[in-house]
């Protein structure tokens, strides 16, 4: 491999972005990223601690309750029931940075929200927040740094939202991946039966989403 170890170096390869792509960015929410967060069921949070430590969490609910908008400058997302292993929240206490990828299906382009993040018990907007009568267990509060709105070139070149590419359709590679159950039998060696996965990742598994 050829490492790749200087800005310099990176430059010479990539080139430099243009005007356009160097200063996109804004501080503040404007009324058409209001529009992309209410329409957007989808994120990915991504965070390091102090160390640099990495770890990239998805976050989902109904378009319109993923993200609830503050102000101008804040936004809030909803913690639901999950593993509880927190990966993220532990990395905001001890490094507040935060980046941010806002999906909507169908859509090749995205929104992406860099800021500083802080986690809360209750808020008033919590109410606001529920899902199914649940509030949320917490929420990250993020303080906007960096607003923009990313290329569609990464969805164009992976097919993410062509159903002939998904499991079962034109991409016979798709297929060969194991199942849910599988996975967790193979890796993560859980002792269940192959049956009782199964069901247990069946239908059933959404009922305790809230």
């Amino acid at each position: 491999m050829t490492p790749i170890e200087t800005v310099d170096e990176l430059v010479a390869l990539l080139g430099e972005p243009t005007e356009r792509a160097a200063t996109k960015g804004r501080p503040s929410l404007l009324e058409v990223d209001r529009q992309w967060l209410a329409a957007s069921p989808f994120c990915v949070i991504s965070t390091s601690d102090a160390e640099g430590n990495c770890d990239a969490s998805p976050k989902g609910d109904p378009a319109g309750q993923l993200v609830h908008v503050v102000d101008d400058t804040t936004i809030a997302i909803a913690e639901r029931p999950g593993n509880r292993r927190a990966d993220g929240y532990r990395n905001v206490l001890s490094n507040p940075h935060v980046g941010l990828l806002f999906l909507i299906p169908g859509r090749t382009d995205t929104l992406r929200i860099n800021g500083r993040a802080r986690l809360v018990s209750d808020a008033p907007f919590f109410d606001a927040m529920a899902v199914r009568g649940r509030r949320p267990i917490l929420a990250l509060v993020v303080e906007v740094d960096d607003i923009f709105f990313h290329c569609a070139k990464a969805f164009l070149r992976s097919s993410l939202w062509e159903p002939e590419t998904w499991q079962g359709g034109a991409d016979a590679a798709a297929c060969a991946v194991p199942s849910r159950p599988e996975i967790a039998k193979a890796v993560e060696l859980d002792t269940r039966s192959i049956e009782e996965l199964e069901a247990y990742y069946g239908p059933s598994y959404a009922d305790g989403l809230y």
